[in-house]
């Protein structure tokens, strides 16, 4: 037999087993209907849809729930901002909470929040705070690691393209 034919074979089993309620079926067959019943989602017009098992194998994501955040400066804020431990990381929301640490062969302390707000390998995808001990840390620093941490994503890019 071909695979597709024994994966189709598997498939149909499953699903009549599975959706029978009667003698022998251990009750997912009810367990079935239940869960379609309470999935009642109300669209954006009013309409009423139910969830079903093929709405897994769709893309489905609201982009207005979903927030995506690219990889390469995520990975160049770790890469530039080694020197701070990392207190929080969210890669879902793109938050990256940084605690105070010192760059080598500097003698000030900073900490650092990145949000990364978007998919794009843009500068208005970063977001950057700095602060020192005493506060806001110099603007032209702020600039200084914003460049670093987007030419660094740039060089992460690169490298993924020669593979």
């Amino acid at each position: 037999m071909h695979i597709k034919q024994i994966f189709a074979g598997i498939l149909i089993t499953s699903m009549v087993a599975g959706c029978g309620g009667g003698i022998g079926s251990g009750g997912f067959g009810r367990a079935l209907e239940r869960s379609d019943a309470s999935e009642i989602d109300v669209n954006p017009d009013g309409r009423t849809r139910t969830s079903t098992i093929w709405d897994l194998f769709g893309n489905n994501d609201d982009p207005n729930v979903t927030v995506k955040v690219n990889k390469y400066i995520w990975n160049a804020s770790l890469d530039v901002l080694n020197f701070m431990p990392v207190q929080a990381a969210d890669p879902f929301t793109g938050v990256l909470v940084m605690g105070f640490g010192t760059p080598p062969g500097g003698g000030r302390a900073y900490r650092a929040t990145v949000y990364v707000q978007d998919p794009a390998l843009d500068a208005r995808s970063l977001v950057l705070s700095l602060q020192t001990r005493s506060g806001a840390a110099d603007p032209d620093t702020v600039r200084a690691i914003e460049d670093a941490i987007l030419t660094r994503a740039r060089q992460l890019r690169l490298r993924d393209d020669a593979l």
